[in-house]
C-alpha cells in the first residue's frame, strides 16, 4: 500500500487547485518579460539536445508545469518534452491551452519514471513549496530519473537569507500554501550531496512586481554516475 502523500504536497495540490483559473489568467505565459530566463532555458535545451551519441534524444520533463507556458517553449525549441504538476486542476487548463503536449498528475518528489530515462528537468519556480528536509530526497529523485550528463535547469525565489512565508490567500480565494526562499547556497549543497554537479549559477534582480532576487542554477548527473 502506498503511503499517504505528505502534507505540503496535498496542501499544494488542494491550494493550486482553488487558484488554478485565476493563476492561470495571470500568468499564461510567465516568460514573455524575461529574456535572460528565456536565454538560460535555451541554453538547457542545447545541453538536453546531446542526446545518446546516435541522434536519439530522451524526454525532458517540466515538474510543475502549471499553466504549461514551459514545456510549450521547450517544445518549440525542439526538444521532446512532457509536464508534471501535483495539481489536477492545472494539469486540465495546461491541456486545453496545449492541446498536442502531454501533462501528467504527478509529484516530482516520487516520478512514476524509470532510473535514467529522463534528458534533461526543468523545475522553475516549483522547489518554492518543498520544506527544506525534503530537497535531499527530491534531489536525489532527479538523480535516479536522469541519464548520465543530462542537465536539471532551478529557479527560485532567493536572497541573501533563507525564509518562508505562508498565504492562507491569494486571488481572493482560500488556501494554505507555505513558500521557501532561499540562498543559491542552501540549495547547491542538497544538490550535490545527492550526486549531481553545479554547473552555472546566475542572481537576476526583481522585475516589475517581483520583490525578492531570483537564483537560477544549473545543474546536471555526471556522465558515468
Amino acid at each position: 500500500m502506498r503511503a499517504p502523500d505528505p502534507d505540503f504536497l496535498r496542501t499544494t495540490r488542494d491550494s493550486y487547485d482553488a487558484i488554478a483559473e485565476d493563476y492561470t489568467g495571470r500568468f499564461a505565459d510567465g516568460l514573455a518579460d524575461l529574456p535572460l530566463e528565456r536565454a538560460l532555458l535555451t541554453a538547457f535545451v542545447e545541453l538536453a539536445g546531446e542526446g545518446d551519441g546516435e541522434g536519439v534524444r530522451a524526454p525532458v520533463a517540466d515538474l510543475g508545469s502549471g499553466p504549461g507556458y514551459v514545456t510549450a517553449r521547450l517544445d518549440r525549441l525542439g526538444v521532446p518534452v512532457f509536464g508534471v504538476d501535483v495539481s489536477p486542476r492545472m494539469v486540465a487548463l495546461a491541456r486545453a491551452a496545449h492541446p498536442g503536449l502531454r501533462f501528467h498528475v504527478g509529484s516530482m518528489t516520487e516520478l512514476d519514471l524509470p532510473a535514467g530515462s529522463l534528458g534533461g528537468i526543468v523545475a522553475r519556480y516549483s522547489i518554492i513549496h518543498v520544506p527544506d528536509e525534503h530537497l535531499p530526497s527530491l534531489f536525489a529523485e532527479f538523480h535516479r530519473v536522469l541519464a548520465p550528463g543530462a542537465p536539471v535547469l532551478l529557479a527560485f525565489q532567493s536572497g541573501e537569507e533563507d525564509g518562508t512565508l505562508h498565504m492562507d490567500e491569494r486571488f481572493g480565494r482560500p488556501i494554505s500554501l507555505d513558500y521557501y526562499w532561499r540562498s543559491p547556497g542552501s540549495v547547491i549543497a542538497p544538490l550535490r550531496k545527492a550526486g549531481l554537479e553545479l554547473t552555472a549559477q546566475v542572481m537576476r534582480e526583481p522585475e516589475g512586481e517581483e520583490k525578492r532576487p531570483r537564483a537560477l542554477l544549473m545543474a546536471r548527473r555526471p556522465n558515468g554516475s
